[in-house]
């Protein structure tokens, strides 16, 4: 903590995705300085590309580390990097380069949190198909978190006004999530969810974890994951003393959840959360052919450092526009701020 307000990392994402024009937009926003003390870590070019994109009004400011940072309203610190060749970088496009640029960002962002030199990060959007193509085969930021960190285990969870989900398994295939309803994980992610909504804040959290078949299997006639697996975790977090409801059936549990009914949802796959999650944080604009809203944040649970993030995507149809939103960023900021300071 520096002046009561904690230090926090922003990677830049991809430098071909939207990720550079909300970070420059974020860097011009006063409120940003008051909830913290802010440093990018990027390629210092490209944000100055994207500082005249957007028409933030600000300065770029290269250093080497925290310990060189200022903190100054107009003038944003940016550990640079400088792993982008301008004339190569063609916004919008899928590329190695930028895949392992954005790769770099993250690396950089969680050692220096592992060194307890930043009080916590926040991810702008990285593609998964670049930093692919680069060599680095992680399905997204997660898994890099989990890896560089050593944990075992870990979660998602999303979280918008009085919407926070949580997901049991997230980027695999349908057919390999099936499979990964296992009691000792749904019974993990329920208390990982417990703990995760103490942290921003929710004291004796009730949560409903949602059915893996339709209707919750109707008493076995869709299925036996219900029977098998996700009731007897239930069953064992109430016994703990956690208030928890299931399996109830996906369709239902979210709109009670909007309802106030719930603090938090358990899904049992990433699109059962996902979907419901957006509908109620992104906006179409279908005259425009954009989101006129993108809100929303994703918090990584069981992680020894505080990790953030959109939980958008890179964007690229509109990357080099300058009309991304930076709102998600802003709350993602808003949240790792709450977390560090223990709110």
């Amino acid at each position: 903590m520096l002046n009561d307000k904690p230090v926090l990392g922003i990677t830049m994402g991809d430098p071909a995705s939207i990720g550079p024009e909300i970070a420059a937009k974020a860097g011009a926003e006063k409120k940003l300085y008051e909830m913290c003390n802010p440093i990018v870590i990027g390629d210092a070019k490209v944000l100055q590309n994207a500082v005249k994109i957007t028409g933030a009004g600000i300065k770029i400011r290269p250093i080497d580390g925290p310990d060189q940072a200022r903190f100054a309203y107009g003038t944003l610190d940016v550990i640079d990097l400088n792993n982008v060749d301008m004339d190569k970088l063609e916004l919008g496009k899928v590329s190695a380069m930028c895949g392992n640029a954005a790769f770099e960002y993250v690396k950089k962002v969680i050692d220096l949190a592992m060194e307890r030199r930043l009080d916590g990060t926040v991810t702008g959007p990285i593609h998964k198909e670049s930093i692919n193509i680069a060599g680095h085969h992680f399905s997204g930021h997660t898994e890099i978190y989990a890896h560089f960190t050593n944990t075992k285990k870990y979660g998602m969870l999303l979280v918008d006004k009085n919407m926070t989900v949580i997901h049991v398994s997230t980027h695999v295939s349908l057919r390999q999530a099936c499979d990964l309803v296992k009691k000792e994980r749904v019974l993990e992610v329920i208390q990982l969810m417990d703990a995760g909504l103490r942290r921003i804040g929710i004291d004796n959290p009730k949560i409903g974890v949602a059915g893996l078949n339709p209707h919750a299997s109707d008493g076995g006639l869709f299925g036996d994951e219900e029977e098998k697996e996700i009731i007897p975790a239930v069953k064992e977090a109430v016994t703990i003393g956690l208030n928890v409801d299931g399996p109830i059936p996906a369709d239902t549990l979210f709109s009670k959840a909007r309802g106030g009914s719930y603090d938090g949802c358990v899904a049992m796959y990433h699109d059962q959360g996902h979907i419901p999650f957006k509908l109620d944080g992104f906006v179409w604009n279908n005259q425009k052919k954009q989101m006129e809203s993108v809100r929303g944040v994703n918090i990584t649970l069981g992680l020894p450092i505080i990790r953030t993030s959109v939980d958008h995507g890179t964007a690229f149809e509109i990357a080099g526009k300058g009309v991304a939103s930076h709102e998600a960023l802003m709350l993602a900021v808003e949240y790792a701020v709450r977390i560090a300071s223990g709110n």
